[in-house]
């Protein structure tokens, strides 16, 4: 493994690049996926030509090979609608601002939306066979056989499965339903103008959607407070439009509850997945039965930083002047060094998406989607959208979005397309089991304790998005839900006082607030468009460390499990997945656990600081 290059003290510059500055080395490859745009309009029109010969199928499935046949045409068309998907969206996430590539991902939403309606007969249809007419189809047709857990958990599903009309109808309501994300996201990504962040020298400093975080970790800390001032003033500046963007979402959660006969959003969201609701309340019951360990935490904050008072832009200021300048290639070395346990296959095929076969688009640029994510479908690669900065945050972040990449890889290469997808309840594990393996390797290879310092930083900033931001997201979350379903209107300030309390609760006096910035956070996670999606970031840290622990103990069978999790793909209910690799979420252990190992970093950090909380 290659060493560390030179120390840095600060970001070397805030200027972002336009999109045609980034070496094409490090932008991912949408040739990969169709050759030019012009192949991806040819395809679109062909997916839309053969969606009427998937209708024929209509009334006619009333004997196996029939069935099996309108299953796979499903299946060939979804994934070819699913390629579609990607292309558009690899056009339009690194250029937000380009109108070619947003109308490309609108129609590829419209295509989508018209595929489902399309079969959407077939589940209705299955339903009026009975469970024990197909069950003794998919024993006699071998090409039915693939479909038995998909069709015993049709059958789980059955009460809230609706008629073929009624399946149509929410088939093709869910393109207009996704109106308030891609709302959110031209506006906050593109529209959206932020006043400039300004430095103790008085130096302007560009500020987006893409560099703020990166600010939030700069060692100036009036950089730090004027860039969440100017960043949080501009969610404020348009409260009541973004309240209403989200609200509206909320409202469309309501009315598929109620069209699928689900008692609440909540109950709706995590039946899907054959999640029990208590997964999600025994989460927060634990949270806030230890917010003392983060009021501990924000204590040693405030006096490794020297300050006389927290404030919310100090949460993630560098503890230590000196930092690692860190090259995107030399990240990689460090990941797959990390990832040795896991064995050379597993670690090849990650250095050849990194280096080769250009999974990752790594730089920041104009009008480029903030945030990270791994992005992709069966038959293309598993893409990974990132800022890079040059910092173990970027490694890590690196890392986990790599997590869920070979997941989709190694599920994509062992299941057919029905079960090629996975939830989001096991996907945010194998991103965290990434950076606990690639952490832990980390602190280990290197005395210096300025740089275990770094680590544990970046392991705490990890915690704090994870284990604190993401619960307290889901109380909001939670709160909102239950508003809309009892028929409350929810108001720009309402959701404002209601965030700055959850968040004042969190901080338990440690932390000093701005209420109005720190009540709009909401505004910033476009999560909350994906209902009750936040939770699983915790419920998946606790399982990840859960399931690393004994890997990296050497323990036999350990890294077979684990990898079996990982093939597993939608073939098993998330929960009997995660008891094949070795953890039950159904039970609070978990995460009481990881809050144990959270305790234990702050204590590793208090020693090498030399402080006591």
């Amino acid at each position: 493994m290659a060493g560390f290059h030179e120390r840095i003290k600060s970001l070397e510059s805030n200027d972002v690049k336009a999109r045609d500055q980034i070496d094409p080395r490090y932008q991912w490859d949408p040739t990969s996926v169709y050759p030019s745009d012009s192949a991806w309009e040819a395809e679109v029109e062909a997916i839309e030509a053969d969606l009427e010969g998937l209708k024929d199928y209509r009334g006619r499935l009333k004997e196996a090979a029939v069935l099996a046949d309108a299953l796979e045409a499903r299946d060939a068309l979804a994934q070819r609608v699913g390629r579609t998907s990607v292309y558009a969206g690899m056009r339009h996430n690194v250029e937000t601002t380009d109108q070619r590539a947003s109308g490309m991902t609108s129609r590829a939403d419209t295509l989508a939306a018209a595929s489902r309606a399309a079969a959407s007969f077939i589940v209705p249809e299955i339903l009026q066979l009975g469970q024990a007419q197909v069950e003794a189809w998919a024993a006699s047709e071998a090409r039915l056989e693939v479909y038995r857990h998909f069709f015993e958990d049709l059958f789980r599903r059955a009460a809230h499965i609706r008629s073929a009309e009624v399946e149509e109808v929410l088939g093709l309501a869910s393109d207009p339903f996704e109106g308030p994300r891609s709302v959110y996201g031209v506006l906050t990504d593109a529209d959206m103008i932020y006043a400039p962040a300004v430095d103790s020298q008085g130096v302007e400093h560009e500020l987006t959607s893409g560099t703020w975080v990166r600010m939030m970790r700069h060692p100036d800390r009036t950089l730090r407070q004027t860039a969440m001032d100017h960043y949080q003033q501009a969610h404020l500046d348009l409260k009541n439009t973004l309240t209403n963007t989200l609200q509206t979402s909320i409202k469309a959660d309501v009315f598929r509850m109620r069209a699928r006969r689900h008692n609440s959003t909540l109950e709706m969201a995590l039946f899907q997945n054959n999640i029990p609701v208590e997964v999600f309340h025994n989460l927060l019951a634990v949270f806030k039965a230890n917010l003392g360990t983060w009021h501990r935490y924000w204590r040693l904050r405030r006096k490794a930083l020297g300050v006389d008072e927290l404030h919310s832009y100090d949460l993630w200021a560098p503890l230590t002047s000196a930092h690692d300048k860190l090259p995107y290639e030399e990240a990689v070395d460090m990941i797959c060094d990390g990832l040795a346990p896991m064995g050379e296959d597993y670690v090849g095929i990650l250095r050849q998406g990194c280096l080769q076969d250009r999974w990752v688009d790594v730089f920041p640029n104009r009008g480029k989607r903030a945030g990270a994510f791994s992005w992709g479908d069966q038959g293309t690669h598993p893409f990974i959208v990132m800022s890079w900065s040059d910092s173990i945050l970027s490694l890590s972040t690196l890392a986990h979005e790599l997590g869920h990449s070979l997941h989709s890889f190694l599920t994509w290469k062992t299941q057919p397309y029905v079960y090629a997808d996975y939830s989001i309840f096991v996907a945010e594990v194998a991103s965290n089991f990434h950076q606990a393996m690639v952490r832990d390797h980390l602190l280990r290879r290197d005395g210096d304790p300025s740089f275990k310092i770094q680590v544990l930083e970046e392991a705490m900033s990890n915690f704090l998005r994870y284990f604190f931001i993401m619960p307290t997201l889901a109380r909001f979350e939670l709160e909102i839900h239950q508003r809309v379903e009892r028929g409350l209107g929810l108001t720009a300030d309402d959701l404002i006082e209601l965030m700055a309390d959850l968040f004042e609760e969190g901080y338990g006096g440690e932390v000093a607030i701005h209420r109005q910035h720190e009540g709009m956070r909401w505004a910033t996670f476009g999560h909350l468009y994906s209902d009750y999606y936040v939770f699983q970031y915790a419920t998946g840290i606790s399982a990840a460390h859960a399931l690393s622990a004994p890997i990296l103990a050497g323990e036999a069978g350990a890294v077979e499990r684990y990898l079996a999790f990982l093939r597993a793909g939608g073939s098993l209910y998330p929960l009997d997945a995660l008891k094949l690799a070795g953890v039950d979420l159904t039970t609070p252990k978990a995460v009481e656990t990881t809050f144990g190992l959270l305790s234990d970093r702050i204590n590793q950090l208090s020693e090498l600081l030399g402080l006591q909380p």
